[in-house]
């Protein structure tokens, strides 16, 4: 069994990896449309925009590192017109491995155990 889904995974790159080449294929069509003196002035135009957003992006990044920290002392979500900043209190998490060392000497306890469905992700390697 491990093989047959060892060989669907390279099959699936396999096909990722054809959808990476049809891109760069279309890509090359694309540039090869726009003339020299236009690519030159497209180029000029993503430099001058670049810092442009660098400048922006700071101050979003600022901003929002601000927001976030007043929400996390205040401990209230707020919303604005356009968004809303929600506030979660942490996460509260077992030590699974003592608990279970724990439910064997008092099974009792595992009716208040939930586990969720498992779940994949696929990942490069």
């Amino acid at each position: 069994m491990p093989t047959d889904i060892s060989q669907k995974l390279d099959q699936l790159a396999n096909f990722q990896a054809q959808r990476d080449v049809l891109e760069f294929e279309k890509q090359a069509l694309i540039d090869q449309l726009i003339p020299p003196e236009v690519k030159i002035r497209i180029e000029e135009i993503e430099a001058e925009f670049t810092g442009k957003r660098e400048t922006v992006d700071a101050n979003i990044d600022a901003l929002e590192a601000e927001i976030r920290e007043q929400v996390l002392r205040q401990g209230t979500t707020v919303r604005s017109t356009f968004l809303r900043v929600v506030y979660h209190p942490g996460r509260v998490s077992w030590d699974t491995e003592k608990l279970d060392d724990y439910a064997r000497a008092r099974p009792e306890i595992l009716e208040y155990r939930k586990q969720g469905a498992p779940y994949t992700s696929i990942q490069k390697v």
